[in-house]
């Protein structure tokens, strides 16, 4: 590798981490099929404690290159701002396919669920009760995280590092109370169509949301840290961005689901 390169990209260096990581995503996948049958959890643990290991050692790698080593010039941050725009916009569409399930089911139910919505025997979630305050818990930090973001731009180390600690913080109780619901549910997956586009949606969410709070937790140590500056930040705009589109989607939830749909 040479040190001196006359273009601004960054050509990364030989890394064992994609392949580790596609292994332990197989594993993962693979243990999930064996718990799902064999209700034995050791594969997908294995595949689980893989999978974390690669991507704590990969980001430490990014955070290497981009803090310590200057390889993130502006045309590389160009290009990583295309890319998790792409991303979310895939992610868009990922969640376009649940809507589309749950509005086609309930807009024209068939006579196997009654011909009506929520289905014969399904008793939905009062949306007044949890999932509202878990919509006021998710605008709540949306609020934090741009007070983070705020922060970070006008060069005050304090109010970025409360903004991030409150977003991590919300973000943990949003789970902890779907966790909740989900163990209160007076229906399962199981429960006909309603059951399945329910949980596959809510459940996928749910999963961003964790996705997000390791995403802002990572960047509330890195600044806590100093790898951030005011002009050089993208690390934590990626993960705003990817907060407030989990936000949104929630929102689009809450309306659909868990108001409209009961």
């Amino acid at each position: 590798m040479t040190t001196h390169a006359n273009h601004p990209y960054h050509l990364v260096d030989q890394s064992p981490w994609p392949l580790t990581g596609a292994i332990g995503a197989l594993i993962m996948v693979s243990g999930l099929v064996k718990w799902f049958n064999q209700f034995n959890m050791s594969l997908l643990i294995l595949g689980f404690m893989i999978t974390l290991l690669t991507m704590i050692q990969w980001w430490r790698d990014v955070v290497r290159e981009s803090t310590f080593q200057g390889l993130h010039t502006k045309a590389v941050s160009k290009g990583l701002r295309w890319g998790m725009i792409l991303f979310i916009i895939s992610e868009v569409f990922f969640f376009i396919s649940f809507f589309w399930a749950f509005f086609h089911s309930s807009l024209s139910p068939c006579i196997e669920i009654g011909t009506m919505w929520p289905p014969t025997g399904v008793l939905p979630f009062n949306p007044l009760q949890i999932p509202l305050l878990n919509t006021a818990i998710l605008l709540a930090s949306g609020v934090t995280v741009t007070w983070a973001h705020h922060g970070m731009m006008e060069k005050n180390h304090n109010e970025a590092l409360q903004g991030l600690f409150f977003t991590v913080l919300l973000g943990v109780y949003f789970s902890a109370l779907q966790a909740y619901e989900y163990l209160e549910s007076p229906f399962t997956m199981a429960d006909s169509i309603y059951g399945s586009t329910f949980f596959i949606a809510t459940g996928f969410h749910g999963l961003h949301v964790i996705i997000g709070t390791l995403f802002l937790l990572t960047c509330l140590i890195r600044h806590s840290l100093f790898h951030f500056s005011s002009t050089h930040h993208f690390g934590f705009e990626a993960a705003a961005w990817y907060w407030h589109f989990v936000d949104v989607i929630w929102l689009f939830l809450y309306i659909s689901i868990y108001w409209w749909g009961s």
